[in-house]
């Protein structure tokens, strides 16, 4: 299922979410420029696991430099596809999750989950030379959150059946529930396989930002929501 847009508008204008996207975007062109200085950027700040499991790599890395890529790998892409995927799930999902949170709470929100999703694809891939890029853990943390506080909500998407297209409008808890449990089932399989991320996906940072958002969202909610129930 491809997400195209949800029946759940909200009340003011998600400034962060679209500084959000504006940053990858930016970084992405960016990234075109550099040729073949491109992969010496990616494996300087993307997450590379083994950098932080063998000493001796690791002694040549600064703290800083050391904890820098848990942020500066969420606004790096590897495709166009990679960007434009990332995004437009973030579009979609990030303007209700930001309007229940308020601006600076859904910042320190998504890097919370962005850097929740980087720890925990760390410790699932320590022998991995490769670097982790992409702001796919973070969005985790919106979706998780937006099935949260709004699991009736309705996302419309386009459904492939054989070899034809069809829209079909499901809820939220239908839809991130297929996606999470995915996401679950392909991470286990490429743990037990010794693959934590199988084809080049961070199954597990996808899972612990998604879990970071069902849980941060409850702790960072604002006061005014605390004596009520959740939105629906």
């Amino acid at each position: 299922m491809i997400p195209i847009r949800d029946v759940n508008p909200s009340r003011g204008t998600p400034v962060v979410t679209y500084v959000l996207i504006a940053i990858c975007v930016l970084v992405f062109v960016y990234e075109q420029m550099l040729g073949v200085q491109l992969r010496r950027f990616l494996l300087e700040y993307g997450l590379v696991p083994i950098r932080y499991s063998d000493r001796q790599i690791a002694a040549h890395f600064t703290t800083g430099e050391q904890l820098w890529p848990f942020v500066t790998s969420m606004f790096l892409h590897g495709g166009w596809l990679h960007l434009i995927g990332n995004m437009w799930t973030l579009y979609i999902f990030g303007d209700n999750v930001e309007d229940f949170l308020g601006h600076h709470r859904y910042l320190f929100f998504y890097f919370l989950c962005g850097v929740t999703a980087g720890v925990l694809h760390l410790v699932t891939n320590l022998d991995s030379r490769l670097p982790t890029i992409g702001a796919s853990g973070a969005i985790a943390g919106v979706m998780g959150a937006y099935l949260l506080l709004f699991p009736r909500a309705r996302v419309v998407t386009l459904l492939p059946i054989f070899f034809f297209f069809t829209f079909v409008e499901v809820p939220a808890y239908v839809f991130l529930g297929f996606w999470f449990l995915l996401q679950f089932f392909s991470g286990v399989g490429g743990f037990l396989s010794g693959q934590g991320g199988a084809g080049g996906i961070a199954w597990w940072a996808h899972i612990g930002g998604f879990l970071a958002g069902v849980f941060l969202v409850r702790l960072l909610q604002p006061d005014r929501f605390r004596e009520r129930s959740l939105p629906q």
